[in-house]
């Protein structure tokens, strides 16, 4: 009784909401830092006003209610694995919160996976960009190295083929880039922007597909993508399992490098491809690369040099975790002992106003709105370099 009285309550709740707006449910999750507990809430999102409603499962009172025209949600930021900021807290959606949600967005955020083979890394911006271009969002990133038994297992229902070892040789002699991808019909979409798995074929069928541009050889054809729903599934656990940690070697060296952090508001406009293709055509080495979720203790950890000194650090801290970021290892191609001096010039005054009259080709006068959304975080200090570095893919990444 008390069950139907309580759905009974949230439905006509949401009819006070406007007539044009759709109520879309999920089941989130916060961790309250200060009580060490993870609390559970239904979020109801409206998708007309871009409101959204919060109420606590356990003792079903409303927690928050607020319009986010300030820092919106937009729907397609909402899916099942998903990380969204709402007034500072850290929320991860675990389930649609009724059937109408999911009838709806279930097609609309569809997942599969995607890889940048190792031939085809260094013009990942491209790819990336191409991703974005066409209207799928990247949930999950991160570059590795596969070993022999990695690729194996990956491969498995090739074994006793006879390409199988060549293509185990391939993917396993450099760095790969593997990415989980959500979008409406995911897994055809990607397979359409990779085309055919003979680059030969592409180029003749489909000219501006991934692998006509970037591929070489059947084997060598630049990038993989699902070929179906239920391989996605497989193919997204195996490189970003759900229980287990990452196991795959990670590239991140030791020293000489400096952080560069793409932030959420680039991200999210799909700045991130061009931004790395600058990076790499200055000649930069992007050594590894991650998409990261900040939570505030943690953007108030990295930024804590800032605090008291800086007029926007509580706007920085806001900003580093308002969405998905891209963390960035970056090395020097000849060792010139002044990379993170010549990284942060090439970035450009914080201001991205004064960059566009002191430096307009820098990555802020190019890409930055203002000193708080400047498109990217670069390390100030020669030392520091290898302690972000540090700090984003050891410290975050075991807390992921």
């Amino acid at each position: 009784m008390i069950n139907l009285i309580w759905c009974v309550f949230i439905y006509l709740l949401g009819n006070f909401h406007l007539a044009d707006d759709f109520r879309y449910a999920f089941i989130c999750e916060w961790y309250e830092e200060l009580a060490a507990r993870t609390r559970t809430f239904q979020f109801f999102y409206y998708s007309g006003s871009k409101s959204i409603e919060m109420f606590d499962v356990k003792t079903r009172k409303m927690f928050l209610k607020t319009n986010l025209a300030s820092t919106p949600i937009e729907l397609q930021d909402l899916y099942i694995g998903a990380s969204i900021n709402v007034l500072g807290r850290q929320l991860t959606i675990v389930d649609f919160g009724d059937e109408f949600t999911k009838r709806k967005l279930m097609s609309k955020l569809e997942r599969t996976l995607g890889y940048i083979k190792p031939d085809a890394v260094e013009r990942m911006g491209e790819v990336i960009s191409a991703i974005y271009d066409r209207g799928l969002a990247i949930s999950k990133m991160r570059l590795c190295k596969l070993n022999q038994n990695d690729a194996f297992r990956f491969y498995q229902e090739h074994a006793g083929k006879s390409f199988m070892q060549d293509l185990m040789n391939y993917v396993t002699s450099g760095p790969i880039l593997a990415m989980e991808l959500v979008g409406d019909n995911a897994v055809l979409r990607w397979r359409e922007l990779i085309g055919p798995t003979d680059p030969a074929k592409a180029r003749s069928e489909a000219a501006s597909s991934l692998r006509a541009r970037f591929g070489r050889d059947v084997t060598h054809n630049a990038v993989h993508g699902s070929d179906s729903p239920a391989s996605a599934a497989r193919e997204v656990e195996f490189f970003f399992p759900s229980c287990a940690k990452q196991t795959f070697t990670n590239c991140v060296a030791a020293a000489g490098c400096t952080l560069c952090v793409i932030k959420p508001h680039a991200v999210k406009a799909g700045l991130a491809g061009k931004i790395i293709s600058a990076i790499q055509d200055q000649g930069f080495l992007i050594n590894t690369i991650q998409l990261f979720n900040i939570e505030k203790a943690n953007a108030e950890e990295f930024y804590e040099v800032y605090k008291g000194v800086v007029h926007e650090y509580p706007g920085m801290v806001n900003e580093l975790t308002a969405g998905p970021v891209i963390g960035m290892e970056i090395l020097a191609k000849s060792k010139t002992g002044h990379l993170v001096e010549e990284f942060r010039e090439f970035c450009g005054p914080m201001d991205p106003e004064i960059a566009r009259h002191l430096r307009p080709r820098t990555l802020r006068a190019i890409y930055g709105l203002n000193k708080i959304q400047n498109a990217v975080h670069c390390t100030d200090l020669p030392d520091d370099g290898p302690l972000e570095v540090e700090y984003f893919f050891k410290v975050l990444d075991r807390s992921a």
